[in-house]
Order: structure tokens, then sequence, then C-alpha cells
């Protein structure tokens, strides 16, 4: 396949080395047009707004992957197997199942547990195990020490439901997940097939624990501002 692909009508060389994923299309609108200079719009299938830009000299991009693994799946494998990306970054909210993590603190994913399939295809004798690049990982703790955000480094649960008949996240919970999303175990999966490197650092917008904190959807559109400018310090 060669670009522009089915869900993606950027030309070659649209996208930069490096992109940022939130979930939300308003969310990769506020970025690039809150951090990026000279941002152009490359992509908007589907409402799934793609920018290239600048940021503090360095070119960068940001695209929405919609929600779930399947969404993010497609996307990511587009960059990175067609359009040449060596790293996505994603920039999502997720519920948190910490006692020490409070709205707005900051999850770096690690790895990412999963109740999906996404990771049959690959026909392997065993349970993959869906793992962050440790580079990123790295500098991106270093980038929350610099900036005094609360933050913890750990497994993330990638669930293929939000709403869930069985209650099953305080399960992962006790096996020491700190919080849930929806993307990410698709998202490291692509990454390793690919050879390429991700990560996924999440803002908590919602608490299992304290849920009088829990955030608004304008709130997690426009206020996650520290996890988005330590994604682009890492780009």
């Amino acid at each position: 396949m060669s670009v522009p692909t089915p869900h993606i009508t950027a030309k070659e060389g649209d996208f930069a080395k490096t992109v940022l994923m939130p979930g939300d299309p308003l969310r990769a609108k506020f970025i690039a047009e809150t951090y990026l200079e000279n941002a152009v719009l490359v992509n908007n299938v589907r409402g799934v707004n793609g920018y290239t830009g600048y940021y503090k000299g360095k070119r960068v991009s940001v695209m929405a992957s919609g929600m779930g693994q399947p969404s993010i799946g497609i996307y990511s494998y587009e960059l990175f197997n067609f359009y040449g990306v060596e790293n996505i970054i994603r920039v999502g909210s997720c519920g948190s199942f910490d006692k020490d993590l409070h709205a707005r603190d900051i999850i770096i994913a690690m790895g990412a547990c999963t109740n999906g399939n996404y990771a049959m295809q690959y026909n392997l004798p065993g349970t993959f195990a869906p793992i962050a690049s440790f580079d990123l990982v790295k500098r991106a703790a270093e980038l929350c020490e610099k900036a005094g955000v609360n933050y913890k480094v750990g497994n993330i649960f990638s669930s293929d439901m939000f709403y869930d008949d069985a209650n099953s996240g305080m399960e992962w919970a006790k096996m020491g997940v700190l919080g849930v999303e929806m993307e990410s175990a698709a998202l490291y999966c692509n990454a390793a097939r690919a050879g390429k490197k991700a990560l996924c650092i999440c803002t908590v917008s919602d608490s299992f624990i304290y849920p009088e904190e829990n955030t608004t959807a304008e709130e997690r559109q426009n206020s996650f501002t520290k996890m988005m400018e330590i994604a682009l310090e890492l780009a």
C-alpha cells in the first residue's frame, strides 16, 4: 500500500518523525493551535484532525486516534508503516485506580495490560506483553521531575469496554495496575511489530478513589497542558 491510505489523505512527507496522538480530534486541534508554529492541517478524513508544525524549532505532528484499540490500531499502523513515522506518543486521559494519583496527575504507561485480542493477529505461541520504549519512558519521567508534576510509571489497563457490566477494573488494581484507558496496548503492539517507538502518557481525568475530582469533557480537551508540554519536549 502507498500513500494516501484509506484513512489518511496526507501526502508523503507531510508527517514529522514524531506524532503526538490524543484520542480527541479537538485536543489535536488545541495542541496544534496552542503550541505549534506554522501548523498545517494535513489530514481530516472522518474529522480526524492531523497537523504538522514546529515546536521550539523542531518539526512535530499531532493527529487524533479516535477511541479504542481498533481505531488507534488503524491510524498508528498507517503512520508507522506508510508515512515513515518513528515515534508515536499517545497523550490521553485515563481513570485512576491508585490512591496516590489525583485528577490531573500523570501516568507514564511502561506496560499495557488488556482484555482485548489485538495481539492475536501475530499468531504468537503465548501471551505478548505490550510495552513502551524505555528511552521515551525514561525521558518522560525526567521531564515530569523537572516540571514538578505528580506522576507514576507503571502498568495501565487498555480496556475494550467503557461500560463494563462486570466492573472488572478494580481486579486489575489488585495487580498494581495504575489506571484504565482504551488505546495503549494496540499502539504498543504496532510499534513493536514495525520496529518503531511508542509511549502513552495519560492525565488522570477520573478517579475510582476520588470520584468528586472527576473532570468535564471540556477540561479533558483543553486543560491537560502539562502532559501536552512533556510530550512536545520528547518529540
